[in-house]
């Protein structure tokens, strides 16, 4: 019977991977109780007030007590002031039946407080610097200002909604008529539940104790515990971020619509222009007006739903607005409910866009700088067959001159989905195969998912069982769900001795059929469920700390990644880890890359890959991708194509695809087809010094490496909700084709100023110059997408083609600089050995390039420690207006001069400077 079960459920999973998301098998708000309860809020409002004579000022924070005026509730808020223009709002109860949660591990470390002065007035007035808090009493509000300018309300509609922790009415049974005892007794009954019952306004909402959706049944033995509250923005017309969900860039007005969810699922073949919720949750919000940027971290891992309120401008609140002689419109909302927790938000002031992402980045942290060969092309498919099939593969890019760095192998690898163990019938020499492509310059990356499989002879899932590793039920049994082994449980990571062991199997001593080169691919880690309700773990499981998985159910992938980062470090502490994770949290980018999940071969998605990118981007995740070609259905040459084209340009590059597709290695396809992969892929290694040096400056400052166009642009409203287009740095902007069957595109050219004055753009091919702001018809043709350098701006190049990244680390560089409006340009190089952490030891370079005058020169930012053999090969300068007769170098007290080209663009190439990296110089232009 338990085979018989298995069979079906895997049989039913494999029917749904294929027939694609059904929507009613998830929630709607309507269908959760504690998001129906907090949004009937946002129609009646709420009353809470401080108390006064509860304050108490510190150094850094203050704090009061507030009241619920209609049950009479009492809660603790804690306001404090955070280095960096940003504060952090708490709000807990003040004496709580139990301790509510408090997410843990997202926070890089303990936020840096800053000394604040507290003027008591009407009301409260924090000032840090610039910026300062106005705390209102009565009802309570919090206004927000940078440089004196409203940017941020805390509870402006009242919708703060806070549900104490209380014990659940007992129902007595009626007394028989007449019976004077019986009825006394209740009513002592009901005299001693008024005393241990605090406060409370009746909650008949029938979801409150318990809940069932389809055949599954939540009993919520602590009953209703949601928060709410709502951030209002003055200075801003635009609201992006919390991601993850399949929509655009802008978030939408959910007015008459269900909200944005924020709940880690496992979502085959997604639909898009979606506020469903994906496999990764971030909650995150920025607000971006023409002048000021500001942001909310909203702390909280419970399932959680956000409502977006903005401006609808029509007809009659335009007669409105004029009748009154009003310019002003209701300003934009957001309105966080989440089920369980306590309120812990961050307020970040910016005031510009790159402020805002830096304080998030600054409370989250950072991607670690990668490996070069993370940031190379992954070739992937579920599953590549066997040990022949691998190398073959592996041969074959070398067969046609394609570049490809990592080979990739799912869940079909393992012994019988048992991880941590090799298919000996497919993979009888693991150690062999994996050496044949370390030798070749590249890399294998194996999935390691969370699900045990439960089988006694099977020695991870025997050690879970003894040592009580695994998550619990409400009973204290081991939890035992579905998944692809079968009959599967869940570690619980959240247990540091479960995570210390599970990092334990990933040292060679244990693991043994691997090399420390070999990386890790962390997927199903929502978890994933087959026969769970929504396809995850039942809420009322018990984790670590007797949390219930409502409370922690986001950071559950989280805290896997946290496993398996410490096991590759301590598996090889001098070698950087890479790990491919599909759910995420606030901080999970610490630990690994994420991807787009289980998206379709259509170019809704293809589409969707930019806006999903650019979202993640801004909320940490820089280092995001989606699965090229896409991973269920089967792409036609042209959808391939341009996904390669759009692909080479994400930071994560990777093709992957279902397990029922049909193969699609380039090779494959026609030789027109082959021909324009070829291209993405060189052109992708091309710019493998920009993608570097753009994720070492990710780690040290905060700063995307992709970036919407407001970033740079902030007063653009046109570039506002763009989310065709990115900018990488703020050196290329990216258009990629996402049409089918076009000759042109539309790009859109940033403003910098109020009349409409742009940059200067380089085509990077061509180097034809735009110079106007708007849109411009650019045409496109099957090999080419439209990539602009911006004028002003050095990028570094490699341009000697090779079979992977790892054999170009001594390999020369070209400088491409592109001269803005005053002759101008800069630009900055990192390079170290590519792999280890000595860069974090200086053994690194990290120098900037700056063109002025006719002359180029380099600065080194840090003393360049790193010694290597690469040098400078080419200086490409477009935008000089003139050909010099020649240029001379000076390095060392010694000039020579140097033979200058012309191309037909209008460009010029300096040859052979054959500088050093390592070596300051100066090169100057000889005009005739």
């Amino acid at each position: 019977m338990r085979c018989s079960l298995f069979v079906c459920l895997i049989i039913g999973a494999l029917f749904s991977y294929g027939a694609g998301v059904d929507p009613s098998n998830f929630k709607t708000c309507e269908q959760s109780s504690f998001c129906r309860r907090s949004r009937k809020v946002q129609s009646a409002g709420s009353k809470y007030a401080l108390i006064r004579g509860t304050l108490n000022t510190y150094s850094d924070s203050l704090t009061a007590d507030l009241i619920n005026k209609e049950n009479h509730h009492q809660f603790t808020l804690k306001l404090e002031a955070l280095v960096g223009n940003t504060f952090r709002l708490q709000i807990d109860e003040k004496q709580p039946l139990r301790p509510r949660y408090r997410v843990e591990h997202a926070l890089k470390g303990k936020p840096e407080t800053t000394r604040i002065s507290v003027e008591e007035s009407d009301e409260l007035t924090i000032t840090v610097g610039t910026s300062k808090a106005v705390i209102h009493g009565d009802p309570f509000r919090i206004d927000f200002y940078e440089h004196d300018v409203h940017v941020v309300s805390v509870n402006a509609k009242n919708w703060l909604y806070f549900e104490h922790l209380r014990q659940k009415a007992q129902t007595p049974p009626e007394p028989a008529e007449g019976n004077d005892q019986a009825q006394q007794q209740q009513q002592d009954q009901q005299d001693n539940s008024e005393e241990v019952q605090p406060a409370s306004e009746p909650i008949d909402d029938p979801g409150a104790w318990e809940e069932n959706f389809k055949s599954h049944h939540d009993s919520k033995p602590y009953g209703p515990q949601a928060v709410a509250l709502d951030f209002s923005f003055p200075a801003a017309e635009i609201l992006f971020g919390i991601p993850e969900h399949a929509d655009s860039f802008q978030l939408k007005s959910t007015s008459g619509t269900d909200p944005y969810r924020l709940y880690n699922l496992d979502v085959f073949e997604y639909v898009v222009d979606s506020k469903m919720a994906l496999y990764g949750s971030v909650p995150v919000l920025y607000a971006h007006g023409p002048k000021r940027t500001a942001g909310v971290y909203w702390q909280n891992s419970a399932e959680s739903w956000v409502d977006i309120y903005t401006t609808e401008t029509n007809v009659v609140s335009s007669l409105v607005n004029f009748v009154s002689g009003s310019r002003k419109s209701t300003p934009p909302v957001a309105h966080f409910i989440s089920e369980s927790g306590i309120v812990d938000a961050f307020i970040m002031l910016g005031p510009q866009p790159l402020d805002a992402f830096k304080q998030y980045a600054a409370l989250t942290g950072t991607h670690e700088l990668p490996q070069s060969f993370a940031l190379a092309y992954h070739q992937s498919r579920w599953n590549y067959n066997d040990e022949r099939d691998v190398t073959s593969v592996s041969a074959k890019f070398d067969e046609f001159n394609m570049p490809m760095d990592t080979m990739w192998l799912d869940i079909e690898y393992t012994d019988g989905k048992r991880y941590f163990t090799w298919d000996k019938f497919k993979f009888p020499e693991p150690l062999t195969m994996i050496k044949n492509l370390t030798e070749l310059g590249r890399h294998l990356v194996i999935i390691i998912d969370p699900h045990i499989k439960r089988d006694n002879a099977y020695f991870f899932h025997q050690d879970c069982t003894e040592n009580g590793y695994y998550v619990k039920t409400r009973e204290g049994n081991d939890y035992e769900g579905w998944c692809w082994p079968g009959s599967a449980s869940y570690p619980d990571f959240f247990n540091p001795v479960v995570r210390d062991y599970y990092a334990s199997q990933y040292d060679l001593s244990k693991f043994k059929t691997v090399s420390k080169d070999v990386m890790i691919w962390n997927d199903m880690n929502e978890p994933s469920v087959f026969n769970g309700p929504e396809v995850t773990a039942p809420k009322d499981l018990v984790h670590y700390g007797n949390w219930e998985h409502r409370d922690v159910h986001n950071l559950y992938g989280h805290m896997h990644l946290m496993g398996t980062f410490a096991g590759l470090k301590q598996r090889d502490p001098e070698q950087r880890p890479f790990i491919l994770t599909r759910a995420h949290f606030a901080g999970s980018q610490r630990y690994a890359a994420i991807w787009t999940g289980d998206n379709l071969a259509d170019w809704a998605h293809l589409q969707h890959s930019i806006k999903m990118c650019l979202t993640e981007a801004v909320a940490g995740f820089s280092f995001c991708g989606a699965d090229v070609g896409g991973f269920f259905g089967n792409p036609d040459s042209e959808l391939l194509e341009r996904w390669y084209q759009t692909g080479a340009f994400l930071p994560f590059f990777r093709a992957h695809a279902h397990i029922d597709t049909k193969r699609r290695e380039p090779w494959l396809f026609p030789e027109r087809t082959r021909a324009v992969i070829k291209s993405a892929l060189l052109t992708r290694y091309s710019y493998l010094p920009l993608w570097y040096t753009s994720f070492y400056e990710l780690e040290q400052t905060g700063a995307p490496v992709i970036r919407p166009l407001l970033t740079h642009y902030p007063a653009d409203k046109e570039a506002f909700a763009i989310d065709s287009q990115l900018l990488v740095q703020h050196r290329l902007l990216v258009r990629p084709v996402m049409q089918q069957g076009v000759s042109k595109v539309d790009v859109y050219f940033p403003a910098i100023d109020d009349k409409k004055n742009g940059d200067y753009w380089y085509d990077v091919d061509t180097f034809q110059r735009q110079e106007r702001a708007g849109y411009e018809s650019i045409p496109v043709t099957d090999d080419k997408i439209p990539v602009f350098q911006r004028g002003g701006s050095i990028v570094p190049k490699k341009e000697r083609p090779r079979r992977s990244s790892k054999l170009m680390l001594n390999d020369p560089y070209t400088l491409v600089i592109c001269l803005d409006r005053q002759g101008k340009a800069a630009g900055t190089l990192f390079l170290d050995d590519e792999k280890s952490y000595a860069y974090r030891n200086g053994e690194s370079i990290y120098v900037n390039y700056e063109f002025a005058n006719n002359q180029l020169t380099n600065r080194f930012i840090t003393k360049p420690l790193y010694k290597s053999d690469a040098w400078i090969e080419r200086i490409i300068i477009a935008g000089l207006g003139y050909v010099p007769i020649d240029a001379t170098i000076t390095a060392k007290g010694i000039s020579q001069k140097l033979e200058i080209e012309q191309r037909s663009n209008g460009a010029i190439v300096v040859r052979k400077p054959a500088v050093k990296m390592n070596v300051d110089f100066a090169l100057k232009l000889n005009a005739a």
